[in-house]
């Protein structure tokens, strides 16, 4: 069995969490800090019960509610939710996978009373952060992750064979992963409208793999919002060389993330807490998209260079790549083909003798 969580309206469910005058109202989160002139990327419910969504200009937000409340996004802040999470979640000692920043699933091979452990998993998040969860539970992690989306927010379903049909035909195409674009849309045009009409044309789709984690569904052609790493050093440091290998590690390993899935990001955020700064979260975004760690190091460290924040200790790191799309064009200049043909033939050598068999020089600080 699977256990998937699935954070309601996280983004600004944490603002709310964290300013109680937020609570309750309609609330939408915008990429940039000009309330009028960004997008929504993410929605409290009270908006969603507006029709405002993410995705939408915010000046149609506001078109639609003229009391709207508006922050700007804080990703350092939600980066940090998630990773607590996480790490609470790590307290049940169950093989656990970090699907997304606000997606979680753990595998119950054994377990007795998943229903049971849904609920206090739920109790738990709520208790500690203020913040609800929906939770799915299904014998592979499709079904899970369907069953999740189901009763939002607060939720709690449980896919088994005595309601397997039942909710299959309740259930639009849509909410199944990866059925939300063209494939769902696709399908739709050929009468098939619900996931029991699916599973009655393809009942393999929701048989394969019926154990095995997948970070991004795998069967269509959607990617994540964002891929990030960070790390919390075991004190807060001032050298100068600690900070920026562990920047460099981060942008590495973020990289190699976004070359498994086929990604570039034109998005980079960096992130930084410490004793003094308290946390420090900025990005920049570029027009030419990568997935070249060396890149996306350099850029992090132009953030850096602007926060005036050298000489600060730092106790925490991250690195976030957004303004994600898939790497379809390929390098014209000798030197990008070079530099293409290297990173692929490092990606070759980790891969078969083992991650970090070849690292960047900076990044032996970081040991």
């Amino acid at each position: 069995m699977i256990l998937h969580i699935d954070m309601d309206a996280f983004f600004a469910s944490i603002e709310q969490a964290i300013n109680p005058r937020l609570k309750g109202k309609p609330l939408i989160i915008g990429s940039r800090a000009n309330k009028m002139r960004t997008v929504v990327c993410a929605a409290s419910y009270e908006a969603k019960a507006l029709g405002i969504h993410s995705g939408m200009p915010s000046g149609e937000a506001f078109a639609r509610c003229s009391n709207l409340e508006f922050v700007a996004a804080d990703q350092a802040k939600y980066i940090w939710t998630s990773e607590q999470i996480f790490d609470l979640l790590k307290g049940y000692d169950l093989p656990l996978n970090y699907a997304s920043i606000d997606e979680f699933q753990m595998e119950l091979s054994g377990y007795q009373n998943p229903v049971s452990l849904g609920k206090e998993v739920q109790e738990k998040i709520y208790a500690n952060f203020n913040i609800t969860a929906s939770v799915g539970i299904a014998g592979n992690w499709l079904l899970a992750k369907l069953a999740s989306k189901l009763n939002k927010p607060d939720g709690l379903t449980l896919i088994d064979d005595s309601n397997f049909e039942t909710v299959l035909r309740k259930a639009p195409l849509d909410k199944l992963c990866g059925m939300g674009g063209k494939n769902g849309a696709g399908l739709m045009a050929k009468g098939i409208k619900t996931c029991w009409d699916l599973y009655l044309n393809l009942p393999a789709f929701f048989n394969e793999n019926p154990g095995k984690f997948d970070e991004n569904c795998g069967k269509s052609d959607e990617k994540p919002k964002s891929i990030s790493h960070s790390y919390t050093l075991p004190k807060a440091q001032i050298n100068p060389q600690v900070i920026l290998a562990w920047i460099r590690l981060l942008s590495e390993m973020v990289s190699v993330r976004l070359r498994q899935k086929n990604l570039v990001s034109a998005t980079v955020h960096l992130w930084l807490n410490g004793p003094e700064i308290g946390n420090f979260g900025a990005q920049k975004t570029y027009q030419a998209a990568v997935n070249d760690g060396y890149e996306i190091y350099q850029r992090a460290l132009k953030i850096m260079a602007k926060s005036g924040l050298e000489n600060s200790r730092v106790r925490a790191i991250g690195v976030t790549c957004a303004g994600l799309s898939r790497g379809i064009y390929q390098p014209l200049l000798r030197e990008e083909i070079r530099r293409e043909e290297l990173i692929k033939a490092l990606d070759r050598i980790n891969n078969r003798y083992g991650e970090g068999s070849i690292y960047p020089a900076i990044t032996a600080f970081t040991r």
